[in-house]
C-alpha cells in the first residue's frame, strides 16, 4: 500500500483494547491478526487478502527470525529447565551457595538478587529458578514473602534486557528489521544495535539497582504497604499478611532440594555451573574480544554440556531425554504467545503502520518528549496485556521509524529503543496478569494483590527516574 490511512491502526487497536477488556494476551493477539486481513480486504478488493494465515501466520512463523526463538526458548532454554530439574543442580547450587552466604535478612535477600542476576536467562526463567530456590533462605531469616517476590521479580525482566545474553535480542531483531534501513537493515546488524542501546534502558538500570539497595535495606522510600510488610516480619515472624491467600504452598522449612532429582543421581554443583559457564563464556567471550554474537550456539552448548554432564555422571539416556522433553513442553504456551507476537509485528509492517504513524503525529512531537511519551505507553500497554513481547510487538515497528523521522539521528534513535524496551519491562514487572508477576508471588509463597500492591511504589519510583534519564539524554545531543 503505498498510502496508508488510519485503518492500517486497527490490528493493534483489536490487540490493545481487547487487551485492557479481557486480559487474555494470546485472544487479543489473535483477532488481531484476524483484523489484519478484514483491513486487507477492505483496501484492496479481494476476498483473497482476507486469509490471514496465508498472509500473515505463515510468513512470519516461517521466517528464520521465529525460528531462531523456537530454538533458544522452546528447545534450548525448556530444554536446560527439564534436565536441571533431573539432576537437581540449580537447587543444590542454591542451597549449598545460600548456605554459606546468608546469615540474615540482608545478605538472604542479596543472595536472591544474585540468582536473579545469574539467571538472566528470561524473565519466566529468572522468577521459577531465583525463586523456587532462595526461598529456603530466606524464609529462614525472617524475609517478608513480599519483600523476596519483589526482588524476583524486579531482577527477571530487567536483568534479561541489560544482560541480554539470552532470546531477547534475537526476538526484538526480528520485530525492528527494516523498519530504519540504514540501522536495521539486517538481523545482525539489528542485534548489534540492540546491545549497543543497552545503556539507554534506564529503567532497566535504575529498577535492578534499587532492587539491590532495597535488599540490602538501604534504600529509604519502600511504600507504606512494603514497610508494613518488613516490619511485620521483622516483628512478629509472619511472612504473609493475615488476609494473605498464596496460589501455590512451597518449600516449607522440611523442604528438601536433593529429593527433586532423579532416582538414583546425587546433584552436584557441576551440574549447575558446567552449563552456566558453557553459556556465558561463549554468549559473552566473542562478543567483548571480536564483536561476535554466538548467543544461538551459546545455548545449543549450553544444554549439550548439561546432557553431556549428567550422562557422564551417571543418569541413564531415558531420564535425560525425559527431562528435556518436560522442559521443552512447560514452555509450548510461550513459544505460541510468541509466534502470536511475532506476526503482529509482521502485521504491522506489511500495513505500513508506522508510515501512517510517521504522517500523523511525526510532526507534532517534539524530539525531547518522544522518550517519554514511549516509556509511558509502553508502560500502558504492557501493563494492561502483562507482556513486554507482545509490547515490543506493537510498539517498535511504530516507534523506530517515528524517532528516525523526527530526528535522524543514530543516537537519538537508541534513546527511544531504549524507552520502548524499559516501558514494556515496566509494565511487565508490575501487571497482575504477566506471567513474572503470577510466578514471582507463586515461587516465593507471596499473595499475587499483595505482591502487586507493594512492588507497584517501587517500580514507579523506577520508571519516573528512567523517564528523566532519558529526557536528560536527549537535551544532551540536540
Amino acid at each position: 500500500m503505498d498510502d496508508p490511512t488510519f485503518l492500517s491502526l486497527v490490528p493493534a487497536f483489536v490487540a490493545i483494547t481487547l487487551a485492557f477488556l479481557t486480559k487474555q494476551v494470546v485472544v487479543s493477539l489473535f483477532l488481531g491478526i484476524v483484523s489484519a486481513g478484514l483491513v486487507l480486504w477492505y483496501q484492496t478488493g479481494e476476498v483473497s487478502e482476507a486469509n490471514f494465515v496465508a498472509n500473515f501466520f505463515i510468513p512470519a512463523l516461517g521466517s528464520e527470525g521465529y525460528a531462531k526463538i523456537l530454538l533458544l526458548y522452546l528447545w534450548c532454554l525448556g530444554g536446560l529447565l527439564g534436565i536441571w530439574e533431573k539432576t537437581g543442580g540449580a537447587l543444590h547450587f542454591a542451597t549449598v551457595v545460600g548456605g554459606s552466604i546468608a546469615r540474615g535478612p540482608r545478605s538472604s535477600m542479596m543472595f536472591g538478587w544474585l540468582l536473579g542476576c545469574i539467571f538472566h536467562q528470561g524473565g519466566t526463567v529468572s522468577t521459577v529458578l531465583a525463586g523456587t530456590t532462595v526461598k529456603p533462605v530466606t524464609d529462614k531469616h525472617g524475609v517478608s514473602h513480599e519483600e523476596l517476590a519483589y526482588v524476583v521479580d524486579s531482577t527477571a525482566s530487567p536483568v534479561a534486557t541489560i544482560l541480554p545474553f539470552n532470546a531477547w535480542p534475537a526476538y526484538v531483531a526480528t520485530l525492528v528489521v527494516g523498519t530504519v534501513p540504514s540501522c536495521f537493515p539486517d538481523t545482525e546488524t539489528s542485534i548489534s544495535f540492540f546491545f549497543s542501546s543497552i545503556r539507554y534502558n534506564f529503567y532497566a538500570f535504575i529498577a535492578v539497582g534499587m532492587t539491590l539497595l532495597t535488599a540490602l535495606q538501604i534504600w529509604p522510600v519502600l511504600g507504606r504497604k512494603m514497610s508494613a510488610a518488613r516490619r511485620r516480619a521483622r516483628d512478629t515472624g509472619k511472612l504473609d499478611a493475615d488476609s494473605a491467600s498464596p496460589m501455590l504452598k512451597v518449600q516449607g522449612d522440611d523442604f528438601d532440594p536433593t529429593k527433586t532429582h532423579a532416582a538414583g543421581y546425587t546433584p552436584s554443583l557441576l551440574d549447575f555451573i558446567v552449563p552456566i559457564s558453557v553459556l556465558l563464556g561463549i554468549a559473552i567471550i566473542p562478543y567483548l574480544l571480536l564483536n561476535t554474537n554466538l548467543i544461538n550456539e551459546a545455548f545449543m552448548a549450553c544444554l549439550l554440556s548439561a546432557m553431556l554432564l549428567a550422562w557422564l555422571r551417571g543418569m541413564r539416556v531415558s531420564d535425560i531425554m525425559e527431562g528435556f522433553l518436560n522442559g521443552c513442553k512447560m514452555m509450548t504456551i510461550g513459544a505460541i504467545i510468541l509466534g502470536l507476537a511475532v506476526t503482529i509485528g509482521f502485521v504491522s509492517k506489511e500495513l505500513h503502520t508506522a508510515d501512517y504513524m510517521v504522517r500523523l503525529v511525526g510532526d507534532n512531537i517534539p524530539a525531547i518528549a518522544l522518550p517519554a511519551l514511549l516509556t509511558l505507553l509502553c508502560m500502558l500497554i504492557a501493563f494492561a496485556c502483562g507482556s513486554s513481547w507482545s509490547t515490543y510487538a506493537v510498539v517498535f515497528p511504530i516507534a523506530m521509524p517515528l524517532a528516525w523521522s523526527i530526528q535522524a539521528d543514530p543516537a537519538y534513535l537508541s534513546i527511544c529503543f531504549g524507552a520502548v524496551l524499559g516501558g514494556a519491562v515496566f509494565g511487565d514487572q508490575c501487571s497482575p496478569i504477566s506471567d513474572t508477576t503470577i510466578l514471582s508471588s507463586m515461587f516465593t509463597g507471596c499473595d499475587l494483590m499483595d505482591h502487586v500492591t507493594t512492588q507497584l511504589p517501587l517500580a514507579l519510583m523506577a520508571a519516573g527516574l528512567g523517564i528523566l534519564c532519558s529526557t536528560l539524554a536527549v537535551a544532551m545531543i540536540i
